[in-house]
């Protein structure tokens, strides 16, 4: 099942897919330069060096033989083109927010949407980070009653298999009853 982990910049896709991975991870982070000035938004963000430049990637083996792909996108606009590339062929995608720039998620979220895929939101919790109940978030991301939303912390292998299982369980009942 190919998934793609998406969200806006520095929102912790790369770190998810290290996390959740049983092979080495494929990434294509690099460091952050000047040349990023007035294109990458760091308030908020004051660790972030590096940035995904092309795609994550990750592989997860779950209980029944079910294989999952991760493929994670960058989070920057300039590479919307890109997501659309890596995000063919995908059963769904798990959008990634933070409470401390939820507004960010939107652009994704439509482009998501437009590409006509199911998706999750997982709001990964920074330290320091606002804390909000799911209501407050599900009001504040605009989210359809039945997109699913989980919290979690994305160094936190236990949260981050919670937000796949999330993901899957909502694809799988998106999914044609004649599909294989």
């Amino acid at each position: 099942m190919k998934l793609v982990v998406t969200g806006p910049f520095g929102v912790g896709k790369t770190t998810l897919i290290r996390t959740l991975s049983e092979i080495p991870t494929l990434h294509t982070e690099e460091v952050m330069t000047s040349a990023s000035t007035g294109l990458d938004d760091l308030r908020g963000l004051p660790e972030k060096s590096t940035t995904t430049v092309a795609v994550d990637f990750g592989r997860l083996t779950v209980p029944g033989d079910l294989v999952l792909y991760l493929f994670g996108t960058p989070g920057q606009e300039r590479f919307f083109p890109l997501w659309q590339d890596i995000a063919r062929g995908a059963l769904g995608a798990l959008v990634m927010a933070d409470t401390r720039r939820l507004a960010d998620s939107f652009p994704v979220m439509d482009m998501v949407e437009e590409q006509g895929l199911p998706y999750a939101v997982a709001v990964n919790r920074f330290p320091g980070a606002p804390a909000h109940s799911d209501e407050v978030l599900r009001r504040h991301l605009d989210l359809a009653p039945e997109t699913p939303l989980v919290q979690c912390d994305a160094r936190n292998r236990r949260d981050s298999i919670g937000t796949l299982i999330a993901l899957a369980e909502y694809v799988l009942t998106r999914l044609p009853e004649d599909a294989p």
